[in-house]
Formats: C-alpha cells, structure tokens, sequence
C-alpha cells in the first residue's frame, strides 16, 4: 500500500485531477508500482493498475500474489481483465488518498 500510496503523488493527470496510484506484489515477493498518466484521449490514458501491471509484466513478472490500488474506489472491467491475465483469484485493495482500504475483490 506505501508504495501505491507514492505513486499516487506522481500521477499525471491534468485533465481530470483524479489520481491512482497501484502497486502489484508478483510471486517472487518483487512489487510494482505506477501511477494514473492521462491524455486528452480518454480512450490513451493508462490507469495505474495497468501500468504497475506492464512494468511488472516488462520485467519478467508473470504471476501475481496481490495488487492495491490507492485513490480509486472503483476498478474498471478492463483493469480486471488485465490483472486476471497473470492469475485468478489475484486479490485487489481498493483504497482512499490515505491508504485505508474500503474493498477488496480477487480476480
């Protein structure tokens, strides 16, 4: 969670205002973590739970124990989507801008 927490600060969001930050644990114990990075495009934002998936994924990482992510109480289908690609039954925080989390779903 600290280090979704982090990344939540270095979001890049000047359209909307709304920032996430993620970090997926994969099963070597090595976490990831990124930050929301949006576009005029809405449809080319990267979410931060999928950009903490790519940077786990481009690093070798193919199987997750836990994901999180801060500031975002709600996960879109296409974050799930993604995230049960390296695993069912992945369980995913969803946390406020302080870190305490409010839900929890597995993939």
């Amino acid at each position: 969670m600290t280090l979704a927490k982090g990344a939540r600060q270095r979001a890049y969001v000047p359209h909307t205002g709304i920032a996430e930050g993620a970090a997926v644990r994969d099963t070597d114990g090595r976490t990831y973590s990124a930050a929301t990075v949006e576009n005029g495009d809405p449809a080319l934002t990267t979410s931060a739970l999928r950009g903490a998936i790519a940077a786990a994924a481009s690093s070798g990482a193919r199987s997750f124990e836990a994901a999180a992510v801060v500031g975002g109480l709600l996960v879109s289908s296409a974050d799930l989507a993604v995230l049960r690609e390296f695993g069912v039954g992945v369980p995913l925080l969803l946390a406020d801008n302080d870190g305490t989390v409010h839900h929890s779903i597995s993939t």
